[in-house]
């Protein structure tokens, strides 16, 4: 009997999850369900890269996340805990650049990098992209 070592060339990609998140304040249910299925993605240990657009940008600040109250939702400010202990979050250098936000700016952990990086990351063999 031959044994396949799980690292082995006939190993499945590992899965990953992209989600993109274009709305802030403006549409708090759209945000906080993109935030939500990302926390839940890194809770069952799923690759997961969080890319803040638009009006969402402005989560990738200190304090910011707070701003948004839903009710029968988890706060925000934890659920973007949850994503910078164990995934990637990313402010869209445009969107960065329209609001004048800069690295210096952003939360311990919040990165701000462009589209050639979206696109590698969603085209990865095994990722997932959702966009809300």
């Amino acid at each position: 009997m031959t044994s396949v070592h799980p690292a082995g060339p006939s190993a499945a990609p590992a899965r990953s999850l992209v989600v993109k998140a274009t709305s802030g304040l403006d549409r708090p249910e759209a945000v906080n369900q993109a935030f939500t299925v990302a926390a839940a993605a890194v809770a069952a240990g799923v690759e997961v890269s969080v890319w803040l657009t638009g009006e969402a940008a402005w989560f990738g600040l200190p304090g910011r996340a707070a701003e948004l109250e839903l009710e029968h939702a988890a706060p925000l400010p934890d659920l973007l805990e949850a994503i910078l202990a164990a995934g990637t979050l990313t402010v869209c250098t445009q969107c960065a650049a329209r609001r004048g936000i800069t690295p210096d700016d952003v939360l311990p952990g919040v990165r701000i990098a462009g589209a050639a990086v979206f696109v590698e990351e969603a085209l990865r063999d095994g990722a997932q992209a959702l966009v809300y």
